[in-house]
C-alpha cells in the first residue's frame, strides 16, 4: 500500500510539472499558427554561394534525414505510392479534428505536424490529389470536440470527406490532473476513462451521422513520460488502458480504424520530443505521418 501511495505522489508530481510546462508554452507559441503550406521551409529560396559556407556542425545537422524541414518525400515509397494513385482515381477529402497533435504543436518546422507531412507525401505530384482541412485546436478535449462537430463548416466537412482523422483523449487525461491535483488516484484516471469512451462513441456516431461512408482513424495515445520516469510503471499503465478503450470503440464500427503510436515512442536514444518533452517534434511526428500512411495504404489495399 506504501510503495503503491509513493508511486502515485510521484505521478502528481510529474503531472503537475508537466501542466506548469504546457500552461506556459501554450504563451504565443510560434507553432499555433504554422498550419500553411506556403510557409514550408523547403519553398525557401536557395542560398547563395557564400551562405552555402558552414562550420562542420551545421553541415552534420543538415545531413539527418530528419532533420530535413518539411520535407517527407522519403514517406512516398513503395506501397505507399499505391495509396496515391487510389486517391488520384477521384477527388479526395481529408479531414482532421482533435487536439494539439493534429494542429501539430511541436513540430519545429511550421509544417502542421504529422497532419502537414501527410498533405505533402499524398501531393508530392504536380497537382492536388488529396484536400486536407485541418481543424485541430490545442488543449481541446473530447467534451469540448463533440460539441465542435455541430459547427456547420465541420459538419459540411466531414459529410464530404474520404478519411476522417482523430487526435482526442489527452486533455482529458490532464483534466483528471487539475480537478485531483490534491489528492490524485489511479482510480481517478479509471472512472475518467469510462466517460470518456462515452463521449468517444457520441463522436463516432455523430461522424457517421454526418457521413456513413466515410473512413475514420483513430490515432491512439504515446507514453511521453516513459523516456524520463520509466520506474513510474502506473503513468504506463494509464496511457495502455485508455488505448485499449480507443481501440475497443473504433472495433464497433466497419470503416473505423485504431492506429497505435505509443511503441514509436519506445526509443529512448532518439530525441523525440519538442521542448515541453509533451509534444512531438520534427522527429516524432514524422514517425507518426509514417504510421498513419501505413494504415491508409493496408486499408485502401483491402478494399
Amino acid at each position: 500500500m506504501l510503495k503503491r501511495k509513493t508511486a502515485l505522489i510521484s505521478i502528481g508530481i510529474t503531472l503537475i510539472g508537466l501542466v506548469i510546462i504546457l500552461v506556459i508554452t501554450n504563451i504565443n507559441s510560434p507553432i499555433d499558427k504554422a498550419i500553411d503550406k506556403a510557409e514550408i521551409e523547403n519553398k525557401k529560396e536557395k542560398p547563395s554561394p557564400e551562405k552555402d559556407k558552414k562550420d562542420p556542425v551545421e553541415e552534420k545537422e543538415e545531413k539527418t534525414a530528419d532533420n530535413v524541414a518539411g520535407k517527407v518525400k522519403d514517406l512516398v515509397t513503395g506501397a505507399v505510392r499505391e495509396t496515391i494513385d487510389f486517391f488520384s482515381n477521384k477527388e479526395a477529402r481529408v479531414v482532421a479534428i482533435g487536439d494539439s497533435l493534429t494542429q501539430g504543436v511541436g513540430d519545429e518546422t511550421g509544417n502542421g505536424g504529422y497532419v502537414g507531412m501527410l498533405e505533402d507525401a499524398l501531393n508530392s505530384t504536380d497537382e492536388t490529389v488529396v484536400k486536407f482541412e485541418n481543424y485541430g485546436k490545442r488543449g481541446r478535449r473530447s467534451d469540448q470536440l463533440l460539441k465542435y462537430l455541430e459547427d456547420p463548416k465541420v459538419a459540411t466537412s466531414i459529410s464530404e470527406a474520404d478519411v476522417v482523422l482523430i487526435t482526442i483523449g489527452a486533455n482529458d487525461i490532464m483534466q483528471v490532473l487539475k480537478e485531483n491535483i490534491t489528492n490524485i488516484t489511479f482510480e481517478d484516471f479509471q472512472r475518467e476513462r469510462v466517460d470518456y469512451e462515452d463521449r468517444l462513441s457520441k463522436i463516432f456516431e455523430k461522424i457517421y451521422s454526418l457521413n456513413p461512408h466515410t473512413d475514420v482513424y483513430l490515432l491512439g495515445f504515446y507514453n511521453p513520460f516513459g523516456r524520463y520516469f520509466p520506474k513510474i510503471k502506473e503513468l504506463g499503465i494509464i496511457v495502455r488502458n485508455w488505448n485499449e478503450t480507443g481501440k475497443k470503440v473504433t472495433e464497433k464500427y466497419d470503416n473505423a480504424t485504431y492506429i497505435p503510436t505509443i511503441d514509436l515512442f519506445d526509443d529512448r536514444d532518439v530525441d523525440l520530443f519538442w521542448q515541453d518533452n509533451f509534444h512531438p517534434n520534427y522527429r516524432g511526428y514524422h514517425r507518426i505521418a509514417k504510421r498513419v500512411l501505413e494504415y491508409l495504404h493496408d486499408n485502401e489495399e483491402s478494399a
